[in-house]
């Protein structure tokens, strides 16, 4: 239904006033079923204001009028100026065309001219030409050069021939096919030796293996044992690159078992060395190796032969632990005790940050364990002076082993990181 406005009669004046800043309308009727119908359902406070602004939006938009005829005004004077820009462009163009053709239009400009005089088939850039490179000529640059190629590389005679002919003794590579023939000569000698040598290490390294296996395979079944009985992993990482570039630093990982570490993951790396290494030098072996498998604690596990003084049978140097395993007759027992002597180090650095730790218990522990060491240097140092061991001394060795044990197993309990 079409919405109209009615206007009632009434006395006093026009239904419409306008004042300074206001307009009063009066007695306004309008006649819209749905507008009515939605007004109604809207809260009557808000019917004032509804009207208010519908009022004030409908005068808005007719004002808007106005400014479209301004903007109507604005393009037909923009569409002038775009016209008489339009001629001016075509009068440019037509001037740059004809100067253009001028100065490059093929045969008449002046650029092809000058070109043709300089660069054509009898221009003077031809004519030069041919007098410089001129092969008849014997004036001539390509003349004058061929001649010169004669003389250094033309024939058995000629000065090229001269100076690379290893064969004759003046000629400079003469010397240098001596010195090359006498390095040879040595690399030969050195490989021969080397060859040698490397048939003497396979023969002793068979020898070894057959007393009593591989050094890493005996240390790999010992660490087996006692991981099988703590509950934790053991990886041979040997030939597995780790954490750092193309580092595979780090003979075995062991894995503490998780029940121990309240879920987290507490690595001991395992170096095994059958070879001689300085002390400084297996420091940074064993920084670097914890660092490559992302280890708490290190444990390097020497033979007899290439253990550093004062480590047999195990010691603790830094936050690492040293020991000595004779692979013609390993003592499992000293083994077992230097591996549970790492894993409490591992708990030992784990429960420092996220447990409760009986530090004076620790502390006692460590000193017990050190004492026990000293005094199996002791009675060893004793055998070797005696010189025939005796049963006392043995009975010793026993005893000591067994309270190295007893204190790790005290460190250990005093550490709680169960859950």
């Amino acid at each position: 239904m079409e919405a109209r406005i009615v206007q009632l009669p009434f006395r006093g004046g026009p239904a419409v006033g306008i004042e300074t800043d206001r307009i009063v309308v009066e007695r306004l009727v309008l006649h819209d079923e749905a507008l009515a119908a939605w007004l109604r359902a809207q809260p009557a406070d808000d019917h004032t204001i509804l009207v208010e602004r519908a009022l004030r939006i409908g005068l808005t938009a007719i004002q808007s009028v106005g400014v479209t005829l301004n903007v109507d005004a604005v393009r037909s004077e923009f569409d002038r100026l775009a016209e008489s820009q339009r001629a001016m462009t075509e009068r440019a163009a037509e001037t740059l065309e004809q100067t253009l053709r001028a100065n490059f239009a093929d045969g008449d400009g002046r650029l092809p001219r000058t070109l043709e005089t300089f660069l054509g088939d009898r221009g003077k850039l031809q004519a030069t030409v041919r007098e410089l490179f001129d092969p008849a000529r014997k004036d001539s640059a390509l003349g004058r050069l061929a001649t010169m190629l004669e003389t250094y590389f033309d024939g058995d005679a000629s000065r090229l021939a001269t100076l690379l002919d290893p064969t004759r003794s003046g000629s400079p590579l003469h010397d240098f096919r001596a010195e090359i023939a006498a390095g040879f000569k040595s690399l030969e000698e050195r490989l021969v030796a080397f060859q040698a040598a490397g048939a003497a290490r396979a023969s002793e390294r068979a020898k070894s293996a057959a007393k009593g296996g591989d050094f890493e395979d005996l240390v790999e079944g010992l660490l087996g044992e006692v991981a099988r009985g703590a509950g934790d992993l053991l990886d041979r990482t040997v030939n597995d690159i780790g954490s750092t570039l193309k580092s595979k630093k780090g003979d075995f990982v062991l894995t503490l078992n998780p029940g121990l570490t309240r879920g987290a993951e507490v690595r001991i790396v395992v170096e095994a060395k059958d070879r001689a290494i300085s002390a400084p030098a297996m420091r940074a072996e064993l920084r670097d190796a914890k660092a490559n498998r992302d280890a708490a604690v290190g444990l390097v596990v020497f033979t007899p032969a290439h253990a550093p003084g004062g480590v047999a049978p195990f010691d603790v140097r830094g936050d690492d632990v040293w020991c000595v395993l004779d692979p013609d007759a390993p003592e499992p027992a000293l083994f077992e005790a230097a591996v549970r002597l790492a894993r409490f180090l591992a708990l030992a650095s784990l429960a420092a940050r996220d447990a409760e730790v009986d530090t004076l218990t620790v502390g006692a522990a460590l000193t017990g364990i050190r004492e026990q060491l000293d005094q199996i240097r002791n009675l060893k140092s004793q055998l070797t002076s005696i010189g025939n061991a005796t049963k006392a001394v043995w009975t010793g060795l026993d005893t000591m082993r067994n309270g190295v044990i007893e204190q790790v197993a005290r460190a250990e309990a005093a550490i709680r990181t169960a859950g």
